[in-house]
């Protein structure tokens, strides 16, 4: 009896064993297949908002391969390292286009892409991704509002330092209706890498 419970004991841990390990080389294997389509499809999304900002006919570099990572961010008030994406024409410089974070979004993070012409004004800015509450902060998405696209020409000095804040702050740029901590974010993220641009615009085309 004691030798046949011990059997039926080593043949279960057998059989799970078996199946953890089928189980295991199933994900792996499906991960395997997916992670190739998975970036590609990434990259896809990300080069169309880049072109969204910078046409395709604007530039004739590799936009999504001609990069600088800026490690130092203090400027820019982001936990880590950001990414430049650089646009050229015959290799004179036309754009930069920053993927930045708005960290005191109201629900916190907000990434997002701030194109900056080589003369200093905005080419445009995108938001890609947040967690900004539905109905109330998600209007910085261009799917729900046209907020994020009232950015596209403005600079450093249009409008003057004070205009870069919300009305309700004495600023140019209206807030939403009972969410002013998402737009204040935004608004001061895409305020702060024209600054970086301004102060460090040699360094990003080189």
């Amino acid at each position: 009896m004691e030798s046949f419970v011990k059997n039926n004991i080593f043949n279960s841990a057998v059989l799970l064993g078996l199946f953890v390990a089928i189980g295991t080389g199933a994900v792996v294997f499906i991960f395997d297949k997916t992670r190739e389509q998975i970036a590609e499809s990434e990259k896809q999304y990300l080069l169309g908002q880049l072109h969204a900002i910078i046409k395709p006919d604007e530039h004739d570099n590799d936009i999504f391969t001609d990069t600088i990572d800026i490690s130092n961010t203090s400027i820019l008030k982001n936990p880590g390292p950001v990414t430049v994406y650089r646009a050229r024409k015959s290799d004179l410089p036309v754009a930069a286009l920053f993927t930045t974070y708005a960290p005191d979004g109201y629900n916190g993070m907000i990434q997002i892409l701030v194109g900056i012409y080589e003369n200093g004004t905005l080419a445009g800015v995108r938001i890609i991704s947040h967690q900004e509450t539905p109905g109330l902060g998600d209007d910085i998405d261009e799917a729900k509002s046209d907020w994020i696209l009232s950015f596209t020409g403005k600079s450093l000095s249009n409008p003057d330092k004070p205009g870069w804040n919300v009305k309700k702050d004495g600023g140019q740029f209206d807030q939403f209706t009972g969410a002013t901590i998402t737009p204040r974010a935004v608004i001061k993220a895409v305020h702060n890498s024209l600054l970086y641009f301004k102060v460090n615009k040699a360094l990003l085309f080189q």
